[in-house]
């Protein structure tokens, strides 16, 4: 008798990788998230290059190297060896959020630069996490002696002045005050929260570009991610409108609306709705 495998697709993948309930493998989710753009990507060659790249790692440190020690030749590694950096010119880039492309050409935007640098970083014990400090991804180590934050776009430690610069523009009155709780900011992000924001940033690219099929594929993702979202599906509904898709779309503002019925948007995404059903008579 001969066997059959039947190959999922990117989304059934992705499915499988984000299903547990507690956690999930961040690696291997972000790697791919890739391959909606990237479909013959192979995910798990990706990993077996970060695998590479940390046995490197391990042959640099010495036996009895204490975190500190260690924290240094992993940022002497991976931002000056291997050269790794922000891409500052081309920030806007996709390519800046797939993990592939971050390794082929070493720039990346900061949560993807950090996802490797957490993964090299737990690989020879450091504990490491990611944060999602508004508008900056950013990781923070925990050390014997206290805490260290990390910029993963330049590899500079940041100390609380410049905290308080990047979180500056989110909060009232424009500039930070160094009395209000910054450690409120500096939690470590859920693994399923960093995913989503890989996605988000993702979404935030095709929307403005207007490419509405790109967009919807990170919208199946998000939906996939995080169930009960329901912004999202009110999302994947207007992108299928700008598609000229009504009946797809009217069935995720629907449900959009069944979830959010205090939403400030709701009458108008009735009236939407409403519009669509007329178009698709």
């Amino acid at each position: 008798m001969q066997l059959s495998f039947v190959v999922p697709t990117p989304l059934e993948y992705f499915s499988t990788l984000v299903q547990g309930a507690e956690t999930l493998p961040l690696l291997e989710t972000a790697a791919s998230l890739a391959q909606d753009e990237y479909p013959d990507l192979d995910v798990q060659g990706v990993l077996s290059e970060v695998d590479g790249l940390l046995a490197k790692l391990r042959q640099r440190l010495p036996r009895d190297a204490a975190p500190l020690q260690t924290l240094r030749i992993l940022n002497q590694y991976f931002f000056r060896d291997l050269a790794f950096a922000g891409n500052v010119n081309h920030y806007e880039e996709p390519d800046n959020s797939y993990l592939h492309q971050v390794l082929q050409r070493r720039r990346g935007i900061p949560i993807s630069l950090a996802v490797l640098w957490i993964e090299l970083a737990q690989g020879v014990g450091l504990q490491a996490r990611g944060v999602s400090f508004p508008g900056h991804f950013v990781i923070k180590v925990k050390l014997p002696k206290g805490q260290i934050i990390i910029d993963p776009f330049t590899g500079q430690s940041l100390g609380r002045e410049e905290l308080s610069e990047l979180l500056g523009p989110f909060r009232p009155g424009s500039r930070f005050s160094g009395d209000l709780p910054l450690g409120l900011y500096l939690q470590a992000a859920p693994l399923r929260d960093i995913i989503a924001r890989m996605l988000r940033n993702l979404k935030h690219i095709h929307r403005s570009q207007q490419d509405w099929s790109r967009m919807i594929a990170v919208q199946n993702r998000l939906i996939v991610l995080l169930p009960d979202a329901w912004s999202e599906y009110r999302d994947r509904g207007l992108a299928h409108a700008e598609q000229g898709k009504p009946a797809k779309a009217v069935v995720d503002l629907e449900t959009y609306l069944i979830h959010t019925d205090e939403a400030e948007d709701v009458e108008e995404i009735a009236e939407r709705v409403a519009e669509l059903r007329r178009d698709g008579q």
